[in-house]
């Protein structure tokens, strides 16, 4: 088998194994280390008013953690014994980071030139339909330019400061909710953990 087919099945059994692990964050408390990190997380203010948040991991999308946030706001309402809450700030924040993937053929070594003395980092890869080929830093860039790949990860966090109220809730204001409709219209969209083994 040549090489390029032992690192694409490599790369192959790689991502299928981190896929079957990987899930994005479901509706928990907050978790900060482990197989599937982020949840829900709160601070009272004063008697009736607090700050809550979810965070999401990587696969978590935007939509995913803007809904867990108004689901836990709306149940944190109806456990602390009221009936609807108005929103006094929402935001949602992302997190972006790029990364440089090389070429899994790329073979890292040292030669002989300038500008670094004697030694100097050079890389051997194979370039397509152009077999084995050498990168060195005096000569350019095709490594990069060429072989590698560029992944962006994002995660989003939502947070919103709720004042809770007790009776009907007001008509006609955008920023108020009724918990126990929150709840009952969002309840089947609500990804929870998975039990443990």
């Amino acid at each position: 088998m040549s090489m390029k087919k032992v690192a694409i099945a490599a790369t192959l059994a790689l991502a299928a194994t981190l896929s079957a692990c990987a899930t994005p964050t479901p509706y928990q408390p907050k978790v900060t280390s482990g197989a599937v990190t982020g949840g829900f997380s709160e601070q009272k203010l004063e008697g009736d008013r607090y700050r809550v948040s979810f965070a999401g991991n990587s696969l978590t999308s935007r939509e995913t953690v803007e809904r867990y946030l108004l689901y836990r706001s709306a149940e944190l309402t109806v456990q602390q014994g009221y009936d609807w809450f108005e929103t006094a700030d929402h935001r949602t924040d992302r997190t972006a980071r790029s990364y440089v993937e090389p070429d899994p053929l790329a073979r890292p070594g040292f030669g002989y030139g300038y500008p670094y003395g004697y030694w100097r980092p050079s890389w051997r890869y194979y370039g397509g339909g152009y077999g084995w080929r050498t990168w060195d830093p005096f000569w350019g860039d095709p490594f990069f330019a060429d072989r590698a790949q560029i992944r962006t990860v994002e995660k989003f966090e939502a947070g919103a400061e709720i004042v809770m109220h007790k009776g009907q809730k007001p008509q006609g204001d955008p920023r108020a909710y009724d918990a126990r409709e929150i709840m009952a219209n969002l309840a089947s969209t609500i990804q929870r953990p998975a039990p443990p083994k």
